[in-house]
């Protein structure tokens, strides 16, 4: 994150989308707020995958995989099979609203960032965001002196986010110590265009919970995660992993219409 310079605050880590974070204060950005762009969703665009928290899990299902990547097993929604694309998001900037937009992307441009150096965390607001401006705002930041009933909206957004993040966390670190996680893969076989069958390509390499661990745990264990919600979220997870094949037929419509233009 960006240093702000109010009160030697040091704003710490780094985060997909946002290039010029800055705590959001009257004095720098009173005059600040947002705007309605032309491309409102583009700044995602370029990015297959989403992080998600556990309480998306059942709503995320029905539009893309939820899958846990890398060491840390992170919830990820795969929006894409190719790289720097979001199927997601059409030409126009817009995001198809027949699908689920995770809660990471619609708190954009707003964020909560640790300040380490005074162990306080800030609302920071992207300054570089599109929608971003000072020059007569749809939606200010700021109401006088006070913040507006946007801002204070967006906080609560943050807030719940973030409570939620923390609950995914913890979700995490349990089916970890369950042994849980199984490494999976996923593969795609066109076609030539002779009709035979193309040479079979790997798309993705991820972890996924399987019913069969899951099925091999206690009754007193399923209790704990059913009465927490985390065996809901482990069967959506496992659920949306039909959608791989969405994916798929997106990717060789899409494909097919680039070869076209």
């Amino acid at each position: 994150m960006a240093k702000a310079k109010k009160e030697e605050a040091q704003v710490a880590g780094n985060v997909m989308f946002y290039t010029k974070p800055e705590p959001l204060n009257k004095e720098a950005h009173g005059k600040f707020g947002v705007k309605g762009v032309a491309k409102p969703f583009e700044f995602m665009a370029k990015q297959h995958f989403i992080p998600l928290t556990a309480q998306e899990f059942g709503a995320a299902s029905a539009s893309y995989p939820v899958v846990f990547a890398g060491d840390e097993r992170t919830p990820i929604a795969i929006m894409g099979i190719r790289p720097q694309e979001n199927l997601f998001v059409n030409a126009e900037g817009m995001f198809e609203q027949d699908y689920y937009m995770p809660a990471f992307a619609r708190r954009y441009p707003f964020v909560l960032a640790n300040d380490n150096a005074n162990e306080r965390r800030l609302v920071c607001v992207d300054m570089a965001a599109d929608c971003v401006t000072n020059k007569k705002p749809d939606q200010p930041f700021f109401d006088g002196d006070n913040a507006s009933n946007f801002t204070q909206d967006a906080i609560q957004f943050l807030e719940q986010f973030e409570q939620n993040r923390i609950f995914t966390d913890r979700m995490v670190e349990r089916f970890k110590a369950l042994d849980l996680f199984e490494m999976k893969d996923m593969h795609f076989q066109g076609q030539n265009a002779d009709g035979s069958p193309a040479e079979r390509q790997k798309i993705a390499e991820y972890f996924a919970v399987t019913d069969e661990r899951l099925r091999g745990l206690d009754e007193k264990t399923i209790k704990e995660l059913n009465d927490s919600g985390m065996l809901a979220a482990a069967y959506a997870h496992m659920f949306s992993l039909a959608n791989w094949q969405r994916l798929v037929n997106m990717t060789l419509r899409r494909a097919a219409a680039e070869q076209a233009s």
